[in-house]
């Protein structure tokens, strides 16, 4: 057994005294519900929840929106989906003025280039703020996972990524059981470490315009819930206010659900449709974007093209390409670098596009 496996399997037997909160039971004990894993039961006849009053999720509409999925550390794939996007320049710089492009969590795990990502997707938000654009940069499961310090899909380099991490106190007496290779990784990540706080300010749930984006899946029961208050819960225990919130940590949760991502896709008039239709109209949307769950053949779309499933594996552990998902007004398009021979203005590549909804 490699030194990254051991180290995940003691760190889970540590879990409990890692930390200061006791946990409720969490998928991330158990294994994450396969793709197809059929709706429950009740899932369309659940009552339809009423319009959330706490709107504190929303972001203005924009002109030009892309979307991201998950790229679990993989640098080289997320600079390509950052420039598919049209977002940076060969030396990572903001070049995409007014866009608003959003990231849709699980930026770690299963890859070596963990913080390097989440300090890019850190500056260029700010880089675009200055341009009159926008970065939502969402928490997705591998997130929570790492403020649990459920450290299962780090790999080697990943413990060893955050030994230069500024802001450590690896001498935390809450630290004392974790392994010394993971001390630097749990003090970064623990609630109130300093890449704790980086994902506290960080939403799980927003909405841009009339589009809903999460990792795994809104659903009904969490528009009920409340989807402000979700996004206020999860802020408040990465900052080491508070206990981890039972809705986040759920298997059905924004994170983990894959009700939407289903192959074959769910269909109109189907189970997983009916919850969707509820909580786009409660959450006053068109459609919803969700990563989480690869799609082997690329971007999807499913239930009538309300939902778009953006996870496409671009990282080196599964082998994808990077693609990315652009939104203007009505029309959704699907951008991928494979066959763009078009130029700009400036003689940069444009991304050509691989499908267009309307």
């Amino acid at each position: 057994m490699s030194a990254a496996p051991r180290l995940s399997a003691l760190l889970a037997a540590l879990l409990a005294a890692a930390c200061d909160a006791e946990r409720p039971a969490t998928p991330a004990q158990r294994p994450a519900p396969a793709a197809s894993t059929p709706a429950p039961a009740s899932a369309g006849a659940d009552p339809a929840p009423p319009p959330d009053a706490d709107r504190s999720y929303a972001r203005p509409a924009a002109e030009r929106v892309v979307a991201i999925g998950d790229v679990h550390g993989d640098l080289a794939a997320t600079r390509a989906a950052l420039r598919i996007a049209g977002a940076i320049d060969g030396s990572d710089r903001w070049i995409g003025g007014k866009l608003v492009l959003v990231q849709t969590g699980d930026e770690i795990d299963r890859g070596d280039g963990e913080q390097a990502i989440v300090d890019l997707f850190d500056r260029l938000a700010e880089e675009a703020r200055a341009a009159g654009g926008a970065v939502y940069a969402l928490n997705g499961n591998h997130e929570i996972m790492n403020v649990q310090l459920d450290f299962r899909y780090v790999t080697e380099g990943g413990f060893k990524d955050f030994e230069d991490a500024p802001g450590l106190d690896t001498a935390a007496p809450r630290l004392a059981p974790v392994p010394p290779p993971a001390r630097a990784r749990a003090a970064a990540f623990a609630p109130g470490g300093p890449y704790a706080k980086k994902l506290a300010a960080r939403d799980v749930i927003i909405t841009v315009g009339d589009t809903v984006f999460a990792h795994g899946g809104v659903l009904p029961s969490h528009t009920r819930y409340g989807v402000g208050r979700i996004n206020r819960e999860v802020r408040a225990w990465m900052e080491g206010k508070a206990s981890p919130p039972a809705v986040v940590v759920a298997e059905d949760s924004p994170v983990w659900a894959r009700l939407y991502s289903s192959d074959p896709p769910p269909t109109p008039g189907s189970s997983p449709c009916a919850a969707l239709d509820k909580t786009l109209a409660a959450m006053s949307a068109k459609r919803m974007v969700v990563g989480h769950t690869v799609q082997r053949n690329g971007i999807t779309s499913a239930c009538g093209d309300k939902v778009w499933r953006i996870d496409v594996g671009m990282a080196s552990h599964y082998g994808g390409k990077p693609a990315a998902l652009e939104i203007a007004g009505d029309t959704v398009r699907i951008l991928t670098g494979d066959t763009s021979d078009a130029t700009g203005d400036k003689g940069e590549k444009k991304s050509s596009a691989g499908s267009e909804k309307k």
